[in-house]
């Protein structure tokens, strides 16, 4: 991606400019805003901070409801360049513009900004070549993957309910990181309204009108068992992210009945309530059947293609965001294993029924590093 791409469009600003007049006038134009006596609108309450440090970095799953904002920026490492040094000086860029402390938020409150950094696999392997993390993902069907858009040595995922903040912490970290790296490539995307699925738990709605990330460890217990790395030490914390930039043809999904819609996604498209019965937060009877003998939940449907019992893997913790130009998803999977990804897609290759209304543009899989303090920099169990 050009230099040039890292400033937004002018559409961007227009449209941007353009909500903030809309939403200006139809204010100005509600049937008492000119009553004097008229109470002044509270302000919107700034989100609580997120924490930058801790045994896990932030961005994975605190906070608990993901931010409506996401970008996401891939880049390379000079060869030439030490990891440690580079990781401990972004860990530090984001420790101060989380907390509020950079000047160059130019006063904006960081609210639930968080900042989560991967390393790709070449630098995994300078570290160990047995690593989690040191594994490239495998190519897969549906796939038309530009060279630059294909893997890449360092993630920074900047996500954060005010879309302000984005640009300006992109910015403040590129800087940071000067030219001891070279962006590859980039994908902005903004979840839609969440839906509440079980007590304390929502998921977005998609661009497709379904509700995605359902499924996935949200407990504890489950977190532990599918999601964190355990070990080896210098990893222990961290977890496997997988991104993946996929356009959707939404027009031609659109022209499904909503009955045949929900037999591609095995949910009904309203509720979410998998088509074998319960509550949308009920895994789907994958035996179950009707009378005559058929599926409820067809065979090819995404819910069972991806089922990770039916897969014979863990739960991977999805945070999906929706694209545009061209309308799509940038699909992101965090867990402690690549093959709860690859062995869930490859089952899906064979024969999901909403992957062919599916293409993928870019594709790449990092070792998010473990979290990190004062004491102990980001990186630094790792390449230190």
């Amino acid at each position: 991606m050009h230099r040039a791409d890292r400033h937004p469009s002018r559409r961007a600003f227009l449209d941007v400019t353009g909500a903030t007049v809309a939403a200006g006038l139809v204010a100005g134009c509600s049937p008492d805003s000119g009553r004097a006596d008229r109470p002044a609108p509270s302000a919107a309450a700034t989100p609580a901070t997120v924490a930058a440090t801790g045994r896990h970095q932030a961005g994975v799953t605190l906070p608990r409801t993901a931010q409506r904002n996401l970008l996401a920026v891939v880049a390379d490492v000079d060869s030439a360049v030490a990891p440690g040094p580079l990781l401990a000086d972004l860990g530090e860029a984001v420790r101060s513009l989380t907390s509020g402390a950079d000047p160059r938020l130019s006063g904006l409150p960081p609210g639930d900004l968080t900042v989560t950094v991967g390393v790709g696999p070449r630098l995994v392997r300078t570290a160990g070549s047995a690593l989690p993390g040191a594994a490239d993902l495998p190519r897969f069907s549906r796939e038309r993957i530009a060279r630059r858009a294909l893997g890449g040595d360092l993630l920074m995922q900047i996500c954060a309910s005010d879309a302000l903040l984005v640009p300006v912490v992109v910015a403040a970290l590129l800087d940071r990181a000067g030219d001891r790296i070279r962006e590859r490539w980039r994908q902005a995307g903004r979840r839609g309204a969440e839906v509440p699925v079980a007590e304390g738990l929502t998921a977005p709605r998609n661009l497709l009108g379904f509700i995605d990330g359902i499924v996935g460890p949200h407990t504890t217990a489950e977190q532990e068992r599918d999601l964190w790395l355990a070990g080896p030490a210098a990893v222990a914390g961290g977890t496997l992210a997988v991104l993946r930039r996929m356009e959707l043809d939404v027009t031609r999904f659109a022209a499904l009945s909503v009955a045949e819609q929900e037999a591609v996604f095995g949910r009904r498209r309203g509720s979410g309530v998998p088509l074998s019965g319960g509550t949308v937060a009920s895994g789907p009877q994958l035996g179950a059947k009707t009378p005559d003998g058929r599926y409820l939940v067809p065979v090819d449907a995404h819910v069972r293609r991806a089922n990770p019992t039916a897969v014979g893997v863990g739960h991977m913790l999805r945070r999906s965001y929706s694209t545009d130009e061209p309308p799509g998803l940038l699909f992101i999977s965090f867990q402690n294993d690549l093959r709860t990804f690859t062995a869930t897609l490859s089952r899906m290759d064979a024969s999901d029924a909403l992957l062919p209304f599916t293409t993928t543009t870019a594709s790449a899989t990092f070792l998010v590093l473990p979290g990190f303090d004062r004491r102990r920099p980001l990186g630094s169990p790792l390449f230190g």
